[in-house]
């Protein structure tokens, strides 16, 4: 049995002494309080109370050895983590030393896991004679490696958030809603609604197999549904439709989805990430130097010019995080982001990772991306100090060129705040913590289960290899 699983069976154990203590307790209660009480009986208690008072506490040795044990092993296992995630649609990405992994909640309710492997060598540390990872060409130099890491981590959260956001569109389900709506399915009763699902089914079943055929001529056709079948997919997709948010596609729409088929979603995507991109340099590079050019007494000085600029980011930024936060579908995104910091947390106070334990982890983690961004609004009022520009757009052109040393450098202090404890990393990740008040929340049980689901495949079988 490895040390891990030592300290697990030692949690339970001490878990199940604690319930059967307790149990004996209130039995024991429960029969003093069904026992007449005199006054002799009561002097007798108050006597007993002050000797046991009086009395040095008695020690079991097994439970003392046991407890010392459980503290030994949670002491080895504590450690600050590489682990890290992103909250996704619906669901958690996590990345560890060896692999990723994602985990969605399903419209239908169930928790779909995907996992990768991800590429690592290994070679001989000369000190000790353990293997160790080789760290990539980027990651032993500073500042260049918060660039790389920083424009990998968006490809790779990029790529997760649209599988989920694909995982929450079930065609089938929507196609069953768009069925209800239109047959007025909810004012029947059961009986009136299968028989009418045993004539559509079929059906939609067929006609699903002649659209595969189109695409693809080697498909094979399963043929008509039995009762079996057909009662099976009613319960299923009764099931499914329950929290499905169901939109009826307007003619527009339609006729883009027939004219373009599958490809819709992912030309809409593009669409949306290039407009994204465009939104935000014109919002937190452009717009601030634009505010602050309006005003006459601060372009005087390029301190107190840099200084206004970043607040105005700052605020702009707040703004908008706070403000998307009250939809409801970003709402739910924060509060996977809560169950993602609070995964990681429990896993590296060394608990066992359960929906009891995470709940009682803090959901603010110094490692956080929200942090990252903050610190990177901070460090760039200080390099902006540097901007030799008056003009609007020189100045943006120049604060463009030095975003990448700014990432460098904001990754450097974003990895000291999550490796050290100290009053200089406490203020350094003070800001960022501040700013978790808005982009994460309190997670529901069922979306915990999603972020565990999702942290387990990436936990290394040697500890050592995770150490931050």
């Amino acid at each position: 049995m490895s040390d891990k699983e030592h300290l697990l069976a030692a949690q339970v154990t001490a878990q199940n002494d604690a319930a059967a203590m307790f149990a004996a307790q209130k039995d024991a209660v429960e029969a003093a309080a069904a026992e007449p009480v005199t006054a002799e009986d009561t002097i007798t208690a108050e006597s007993d109370l002050t000797e046991a008072a009086e009395a040095p506490a008695e020690h079991d040795p097994a439970r003392d050895a046991q407890a010392a044990e459980q503290s030994a092993a949670k002491a080895e296992f504590a450690h600050k983590s590489k682990i890290g995630g992103q909250a996704l649609i619906e669901g958690v990405m996590m990345k560890g030393a060896f692999r990723g992994a994602m985990a969605c909640r399903l419209p239908n309710g169930e928790i779909d896991l995907e996992t990768w492997d991800l590429p690592a060598k290994f070679e001989t540390d000369p000190k000790t004679g353990k293997q160790r990872i080789v760290r990539k060409w980027y990651n032993k130099i500073p500042l260049v490696r918060g660039c790389v890491n920083f424009v990998m981590s968006m490809v790779d959260g990029y790529r997760c958030m649209m599988k989920a956001a694909e995982k929450q569109f079930d065609e089938e389900v929507d196609d069953f809603c768009g069925w209800k709506k239109h047959e007025k399915i909810d004012k029947l009763s059961e009986e009136q609604a299968f028989e009418k699902f045993q004539s559509w089914f079929p059906e939609y079943r067929r006609n699903k197999e002649l659209e595969k055929l189109k695409k693809d001529k080697e498909y094979q056709k399963q043929g008509d549904p039995d009762a079996g079948t057909i009662r099976a997919r009613w319960e299923y997709l009764k099931k499914a439709s329950e929290n499905y948010e169901y939109e009826e596609p307007s003619k527009f729409e339609q006729w883009v989805e027939d004219k373009l088929g599958d490809a819709i979603f992912n030309v809409f995507m593009t669409i949306a990430m290039i407009l994204g991109v465009v939104i935000a340099f014109g919002l937190f590079l452009y717009l601030p130097r634009l505010v602050v050019s309006f005003v006459k007494p601060l372009t005087d000085s390029q301190i107190i010019k840099s200084c206004a600029e970043g607040l105005v980011k700052i605020i702009l930024f707040v703004a908008y995080m706070w403000l998307t936060g009250l939809g409801k579908s970003i709402r739910r995104t924060y509060e996977y982001h809560g169950a993602e910091h609070k995964t990681i947390a429990c896993f590296e106070a060394a608990l066992p990772l359960t929906v009891e334990n995470v709940k009682k982890q803090c959901r603010f983690h110094p490692r956080c991306g929200t942090s990252f961004i903050f610190l990177v609004l901070l460090i760039g009022i200080f390099f902006g100090c540097f901007n030799p520009y008056k003009e609007v757009v020189p100045r943006v052109l120049f604060g463009l060129a030095l975003l990448p040393v700014i990432m460098g450098v904001s990754y450097e202090l974003i990895r000291i705040a999550g490796r050290y404890d100290n009053p200089l990393t406490r203020i350094l990740s003070a800001p960022g913590l501040w700013m978790q008040r808005i982009t994460t929340r309190e997670p529901d049980a069922s979306q915990i289960e999603c972020a565990i689901a999702a942290m387990t495949p990436c936990i290394p079988e040697n500890l050592e290899d995770d150490i931050w």
